[in-house]
């Protein structure tokens, strides 16, 4: 049986910028004992763990209790508190099962002795079967739009462009529509698009794309919300919310360093939450990974 995975994306190519290093040395997580890992955080726009993160470094620690033949094909999350990012995060890895096709973990992330998000994770071994898909969405070319750095400091204060470009660094994200920040007080249609690839070369451990497709998967995904209502959302502080649920498959190899189509819209919102569900597609038209995240989406009260 192959060795369980170790490490993943932490022999970078040599010319991997210096955010995406951080990034991957963010995912490389201290093994503590068996089944339980530790993880630590960085800064992020809001006082609290990015989602993302927490989503990544979960599916790392579930990842590397699985042989390296069993690829990730969806994961399930709950986040149940905010995480605090000037303490490590423990993650304890539960082997709920090692079937021959298929291997379930779940994965509970601590932190002051509370938890504060679940995973369940599923990986299988590779089979071949039934293949059709649908159709891949139009979208312009990801090199005629214009980068994070370019685009950003036209709707938003220096500082929070700053700041927000400094946050995504490891990831080039190019937005095809104006974001929501750029539209506030303008209702549109409740869909958005983005290309993204990281901004450097990956090693090729399946695992480790997976992961940071996760990590990139929290960004955008409720922008939809925000369109249909004209609201800019979090860098503008005319709404308030947080991540509650994510779910993702993985349909089909892809790699996170070739540029990616996240095809984002939202079929509700209400009772104080909206709905994301997006597919992402690779440049030549497979489906790569199914989405769909619930958040807590709120007006500020006065």
């Amino acid at each position: 049986m192959p060795e369980a995975h170790d490490a993943p994306g932490v022999q970078a190519a040599p010319d991997t910028p210096g955010a995406l290093d951080a990034l991957l040395d963010l995912l490389d997580l201290e093994r503590i004992e068996r089944d339980i890992f530790r993880g630590q955080s960085r800064s992020a726009l809001v006082p609290r763990v990015f989602g993302g993160q927490v989503a990544a470094q979960a599916l790392v620690a579930a990842g590397r209790t699985v042989p390296e033949d069993r690829l990730a094909h969806s994961l399930h999350a709950y986040f149940l508190r905010p995480g605090d990012p000037g303490a490590p995060i423990v993650y304890a890895v539960d082997r709920i099962r090692d079937g021959r096709s298929f291997i379930t973990r779940r994965v509970v992330a601590v932190q002051h002795g509370q938890p504060i998000f679940h995973l369940s994770a599923s990986f299988q071994a590779y089979e071949d079967g039934l293949d059709h898909q649908a159709d891949m969405p139009a979208a312009p070319d990801p090199e005629s739009l214009p980068t994070a750095a370019e685009m950003l400091p036209r709707h938003l204060p220096e500082d929070v462009a700053r700041r927000l470009v400094e946050a995504r660094a490891a990831v080039d994200l190019r937005y095809v529509d104006t974001p929501p920040w750029g539209s506030v007080g303008e209702p549109r249609e409740p869909r958005s698009q983005v290309w993204f690839r990281t901004n450097g070369k990956l090693a090729d451990d399946p695992l480790l794309h997976v992961c940071l497709a996760t990590y990139v998967s929290d960004m955008t995904l409720l922008d939809s919300v925000l369109l249909a209502h004209g609201r800019g959302g979090w860098a503008v502080g005319d709404v308030v919310g947080a991540s509650l649920d994510h779910a993702m498959w993985f349909h089909r190899p892809f790699r996170a360093d070739e540029w990616l189509l996240y095809d984002q819209e939202s079929p509700s919102a209400a009772g104080g939450r909206g709905l994301g569900q997006a597919r992402i597609w690779t440049r030549d038209g497979k489906l790569a990974i199914s989405v769909i995240q619930e958040g807590v989406v709120r007006v500020p009260r006065p």
